[in-house]
């Protein structure tokens, strides 16, 4: 059993900055690529950042520059560094990890979602 728990969301006036962080934890073998999507109200699910298990990142445009996503592999952590806040990043951010976990018949790779953390830019 794998489960991905995040924290680190809130209220943040625009310009401002938050980090969010979200922990693997149970039966984990290994995690490939790591990411953060967002969901604002009305719209669809957005990937915002990933970075792989080398440590290759990639953006959304709309975040670059302003964003950065750095992993803890000994920790199973992944986060996120959002900095010069928008009104338009305000959404529900969600952490996907691509997790392998030893099965009886081998080892089952399969991606696996948080919660879910509000992220709120208004002044």
């Amino acid at each position: 059993q794998v489960q991905l728990v995040e924290s680190g969301g809130g209220l943040v006036q625009p310009g401002g900055s938050l980090r969010l962080s979200c922990a693997a934890s149970g039966s984990i073998f290994s995690i490939n690529a790591m990411g953060w999507y967002r969901q604002a109200p009305g719209k669809q699910r957005e990937l915002v950042a990933n970075i792989t298990s080398g440590g290759s990142t990639n953006y959304a445009d709309s975040v670059k520059g302003r964003f950065a996503i750095s992993r803890d592999n000994a920790k199973y952590t992944v986060y996120l560094q959002m900095n010069s806040l928008k009104p338009e990043d305000t959404a529900v951010y969600y952490c996907n990890n691509r997790i392998s976990t030893k099965q009886k018949g081998g080892i089952l790779i399969r991606d696996y979602w948080g919660q879910g953390t509000q992220v709120t830019v208004s002044s």
